[in-house]
Order: structure tokens, then sequence, then C-alpha cells
């Protein structure tokens, strides 16, 4: 969040009165850090009393007193020694590591409300009586500094607004999305589990939830093979050297798997008396060769292109797959399948030249357009991450730095949607393109993403033979439209509330005869939609039709057949149907069949999905 936007001073502000709040009923507590965030705000505790619910709601009473006191927001400067002394008066430890991590020279402030005093570089409004409205919205645990090796500390969190009005709107929305959380829907529909057994983080796709990620992944391989995309597989795992070489391993080892030895260096170490941490050291030190779950699909596909001599006849080539990679993730960071440790990503690379760059872009952004557009995700804004100014980390030279960052400006505009410039957020080989949707609750994700990377191509050495007859270095652009698979449905699951469009939906017919008797048709009509590819079954249960009908809705299922002895003798089917409005009555077999079929092809949006996005 901008850190100088008014909302952003209401909640910082808003945060200082919470931890103020919380020393008046609990003057032992040790405070952390207490930021503003885009959903609102939190603050850190360290304090041996467990919060509770009725907690909340104490604190959240002492909040509004001291807003209703119209406190005034004063800001010192102070000298280091000063904001030291200041802390230790208070007995606020992690106050003193944070003020150590302030370099030396900075300017150090001070802001105080009433008798609260916080170590804080603002912004803040003018006076407490500013916060329109306020609400806390939970407790959770948080590692201080984020390291699972810290003391776990109690995050309390909540929100604040200018108006009443406006927080009212904000919570309105947030029981929305409690309802379509895909943790909860995920459940209830029988997509996908989480499984101790299995491991936090690891994804077990159930076979209703098999369907939407393979109906997606045949969507996107459609699309490659329109823009000239070839399929790749790569292993699960690889040589530890390949990624010393790609620069992966060791400089990202802690957002990694631990690395694997050799069977034969294993054995032959341990025979030897050598301790896991030697051996560790070791392979970290290029010292004995292992292996790593690959992290990224990149360094197999650079392998792929480097098996045989390329010409600049070959170029563009373009290698995609549906890579899956594993990342260690601390566990208070995992979040059903937003933030997993295992995921697959629709992944892409593609080799090209200087003069094929800005085309190859362009083609990256127009696919991902063509994706968002067939699943209702229309509003989304660009980010360009482009270098920082004045900065040594980069690699590549300065005129191919423009160049592609002019590439990715004017592709951007081709778009026609908002995008923004940020300065420093491109990475160290190359600028890049970041895809962020807003979800129903109007929180903002990063979805897709294309990536100019002059860095890979140098550390591999990679060339190809030009019109000149001499060696050339390819650019290498990495694009991935979902970012992953897991994250995407996930995401999905919230935007549909769970009621996916008729092509993505897992059972797409529910077959209702009326008795026993009509048990017979209902197969042969079940038969007839499989036969035709329409995902269906047959509700043969003696439960009574409303019954069969309301098991089916709360299923989500689109359509439902419902049959009688007319339908039985005239071969047709009586449609009841959720999500398309003009699919009603009675028809025979082949044209429901033939509707369907059109609905499913076109992979056209139903009005329940239209609707789930218009929330947005």
């Amino acid at each position: 969040m901008d850190r100088g936007s008014e909302l952003s001073k209401i909640r910082h502000s808003a945060a200082h009165v919470l931890a103020a709040a919380v020393l008046r009923l609990f003057p032992n507590a040790k405070l952390d850090i207490g930021p503003a965030t885009e959903a609102g705000f939190y603050y850190d505790f360290d304090l041996d009393h467990k919060f509770s619910q009725q907690d909340l709601e104490k604190i959240e009473a002492e909040m509004r007193k001291i807003i209703a006191e119209n406190q005034q927001f004063t800001r010192k400067i102070v000298s280091r020694e000063e904001a030291m002394a200041m802390m230790k008066l208070r007995n606020q430890p992690y106050k003193l590591e944070r003020l150590a991590d302030i370099p030396e020279g900075e300017e150090i402030s001070l802001y105080s409300n009433g008798e609260f005093v916080d170590l804080c570089r603002g912004e803040h409004i003018n006076s407490t009586g500013e916060i329109g409205a306020i609400k806390l919205l939970g407790i959770a645990g948080a590692y201080y500094r984020g390291s699972e090796k810290n003391k776990q500390l109690q995050r309390i969190s909540g929100t604040a607004f200018a108006s009443q009005g406006e927080l009212d709107e904000y919570l309105n929305a947030l029981e929305e999305a409690k309802k379509r959380d895909h943790r909860k829907l995920g459940k209830e529909l029988k997509l996908f589990l989480i499984s101790d057994e299995v491991g936090q983080g690891m994804i077990l796709w159930l076979p209703r939830g098999a369907i939407i990620r393979k109906e997606l992944q045949n969507f996107i391989l459609e699309e490659l093979e329109k823009h000239g995309y070839q399929q790749v597989f790569t292993p699960h795992i690889a040589k530890l050297g390949l990624f010393r070489t790609s620069g992966h391993f060791p400089y990202y080892k802690e957002s990694q798997f631990a690395p694997l030895p050799d069977r034969l260096t294993l054995e032959k170490n341990i025979s030897a008396g050598q301790s896991c941490e030697e051996m560790f050291s070791a392979l970290e030190a290029g010292q004995a060769e292992g292996f790593l779950l690959k992290p990224m699909n990149c360094p197999g596909h650079i392998v792929i292109y480097m098996a045989e001599p390329r010409s600049y006849r070959d170029l563009p080539l373009k290698l995609a797959e549906f890579g899956t990679v594993y990342r260690w993730e601390q566990s208070g960071e995992l979040s059903g399948m937003t933030r997993v440790r295992s995921f697959t990503q629709d992944d892409a690379h593609i080799f090209c030249t200087e003069q094929q760059l800005r085309d190859e872009i362009s083609g990256c952004l127009s696919l991902v357009k063509v994706i968002f557009k067939t699943l209702g995700m229309e509003k989304f804004r660009v980010r360009i991450g482009l270098r920082a100014k004045n900065s040594d980390k980069y690699i590549g030279s300065d005129a191919n730095w423009a160049a592609a960052e002019e590439v990715l400006r004017s592709a951007a505009g081709e778009l026609e949607v908002p995008f923004e410039e940020n300065e420093g957020e491109a990475a160290f080989y190359g600028p890049k393109i970041d895809f962020v949707v807003q979800d129903v609750i109007g929180r903002e994700w990063q979805l897709g993403t294309v990536q100019v990377d002059y860095n890979l191509p140098e550390r591999f050495n990679m060339s190809y033979i030009g019109p000149d007859n001499r060696e050339h270095r390819p650019i290498m652009i990495h694009r991935a439209p979902f970012g992953s698979l897991e994250r995407f449905v996930g995401l999905l699951i919230e935007h549909f509330g769970g009621d996916f469009p008729t092509w993505l939906a897992p059972e797409q017919v529910r077959i209702i005869p009326l008795g026993d008797s009509l048990v017979g048709y209902a197969n042969t009509v079940c038969g007839e939609l499989k036969a035709h590819g329409i995902r269906c079954s047959t509700d043969s249960s003696s439960d009574k039709l409303n019954a069969k009908i309301r098991r089916a809705e709360v299923e989500k299922i689109p359509h439902m057949f419902v049959l009688g002895p007319r339908e039985a003798d005239t071969s047709s089917v009586s449609i009841r149907s959720r999500v398309d409005k003009s699919f009603t009555g009675t028809l025979q077999l082949q044209d429901a069949i033939m509707h369907l079929r059109k609905l499913i092809d076109s992979r056209k949006l139903s009005h329940l999905a239209m609707s789930s996005c218009e929330i947005i």
C-alpha cells in the first residue's frame, strides 16, 4: 500500500491505537511491529496471556475510547541514544532490535499519541479522532521476523476506513468471501485435499478437482499450439550442478528443499563417519555431488535448447511444460491452494533474437488477455518492473535494458488496460511484466508473469549462429499466464463461488429419473451424454424429486435433466438449468446434447459465473 495515501495513514494510525489499547489492558505486552496493509493493519505482540475473542472485543472497545479522546499524533526526531533510552524505559526489547536495524546516519523518529510512544517513521493522520471506523478481525500466530527459528508472537489484525459506510461495505464483501473461501468450497465440493500424512503445502487433487485442472490444461495447450509452442517434459529432480550453474543453488537455498546426496556418495561418507552437517556443507560447497527437487523449470528447458546447434532460422524456439516445482515455504505462510510447497506451473520459455523480442512479448501478453477474458477475469492491471536508477545489481548492457524496457512499455500499452511502472522492481536479470487480478473482496493477486532474461543465457553460455555465420547470445523470455495451477484454481473457486461455467464444471449434468422404472432410460441418456464427451451422473436414489434437485444445487451441478414417463416415451429430457436461462423446458435428447456441446466448446461463461465476476 502507498505509505503516503490517506487510507494508509488512517490504517497505520489505527495500528498505533491498537497497540495503545493493548498496553492499557495488558501493560506487560511487548510490541514488535504494526504496519498498514492492503486490507487493513496488524500489530504483533509478545504476551504470556493468550488473546481470546473476548479480549478482542475489549481491545476494540478501548480503541474506540482512544479515538473518541481525539489524541494528537506527534512526531519527534531523536538520536539513537534517546530512542534506545525510551524503549528501555518502556521495557520494549523488540523495539530495541528494530532500532538496531536502522542504518547509521538515517533519521530516527518517535510518534506519540496520549501516553503511547512508538518507534516509527510514519506517516500518520493528525489525530485519533480522524479515524472514521475500525474493526478488529482476528488473532493469529506470527513468527518474529517471519522465521520459524524465532519465537511465535500473537498478531491482532483489523481494518479501518474513513467512514462507517466504507467499513460496512468491506465487511459485507468479507462475509461473501468467507462463503467463497476455496478451502471451504474445496472440501464441500470434493475438489482437493491436504493431508498431514502427505505433508502440509502438498495438494492432493481429488477426481472432481482433477477435471478442472485437466480442462484448464487443455485450454492453455490449445492456445499454446496456436502460438507455435512445443510441449516438453522434464524430471522433477535434477543434479545439483545444474542449479549451481543457473544460480538457483545455493543463492536461494532458504526457499528450496534440502539437496539430496548421491546414494553412493552418501553410503561412502556414512561408512567414513562423516556427519550430516559435514555432508551438507560439502554439497553446498560443490565438493560432493547430489540432486535437488527442482525449484524452477527453466534450467531443464535450457538443456533442451543446448542439446543441438541452433541457427537464427530455428528462432524463436518456444518450449512449454506443465512442470511441477518445489519450494520450501514456511509453515506459517502456507494457505490452502494459494501458498503451497509443491505446485505446477503453466511454464514456457521463449528463446529469441533481439529483433524478435518485441513481437514475442506482444504474443505473450495477448495470450494472457485471451485467458483472462475466457475466464471472466477482465478486471486486471499490469505492473512493469524496471531497473532502479544508479544501481549496479543488474546484469546486461544498458542498451539491452533500455530496449527491453521500451518493448515492455509499448506492449503493455497495446493491451488497453491500466498499467504502472515500478522502478527497482525488475529482476536482476531483466525487466518484467506482472498481471494483477482483483478478487471477490478487492484483494489483488499476482497471477501471470512475463520476464525478459539476459542472465541465464550468459550463465549457460547459450548461443545461436546468426545470418553473419557468427555466434550470438539469444534472449530468454519466461512466461506463465496462470502462475501456478494450484494458486489459479484456488482463485477460480472463489471467483466463481464454486459455480463453474459448464465447460469447467466437474459434473455438467445430473440426470434425475422420477422412479425406479425410469432408471433404465436415465442410464441410456447418461450413456448418450458421455458418448458426446459430456460429464454426467444419474441420481437413482429413492429420494423425492425436491430432495434430488436440492442435492444437485448444493453440489453446484449446472444442469439437471428430469425424466418422467413422457420423456421416456418421446426420447426427450425436461431441462432444469441453474446457469443458462435459455436452456429450459423439454427438448429432444439430441437437441439438448447439441446445445450443451455448443456451450462447452465455446467455453461460454454462465450467468452465475458472470454474476460472480461482477462482485469484484
